[in-house]
């Protein structure tokens, strides 16, 4: 029996896997956003932000993702490693839903330190996982450095 679900198991997951591991649902989802980049740190920061406000219409979502990305100069890494107090002037008007530019600009900041003092968000995670932790310990872990 304990075979039997494990190949339900993976059934499952091989069709949500080939349901959307493909161009059409990608294009209209906001993991478009992390597939505009091919450096980690890119694609890490695009794809915590673009998940922050991942609640309401895709196409909002994927508008204001991208109008993030834009401020940022597609640049995400290099934006959260460098800025400074003064970047942050043109998303002091953003909003996504509940999510304001006082949130967005904490969480650039909690992102600058994670980079600069922890050596990104993997590393963050991947430390309790390395200390054989539980994912729920590394989330915890997670939200302490953050």
């Amino acid at each position: 029996m304990f075979k039997s679900n494990l190949n339900e198991v993976k059934d499952f997951l091989e069709s949500k896997f080939l349901q959307y591991n493909n161009p059409v649902f990608v294009e209209s989802d906001p993991i478009s956003i992390p597939h505009l980049f091919n450096k980690k740190e890119d694609i890490e920061i695009s794809a915590f932000l673009s998940a922050t406000i991942a609640w309401g219409q895709r196409k909002t979502i994927i508008n204001n993702a991208n109008k993030l990305m834009k401020l940022m100069d597609y640049a995400p890494h290099d934006f959260i490693a460098n800025s400074k107090n003064n970047d942050y002037k043109p998303f002091k008007k953003f909003v996504h839903r509940t999510f304001n530019s006082e949130d967005l600009i904490y969480f650039f900041k909690s992102l600058q330190h994670i980079y600069l003092n922890h050596s990104g968000l993997e590393s963050v995670f991947a430390k309790k996982i390395k200390e054989k932790e539980d994912v729920k310990s590394a989330i915890i872990y997670f939200r302490k450095v953050f």
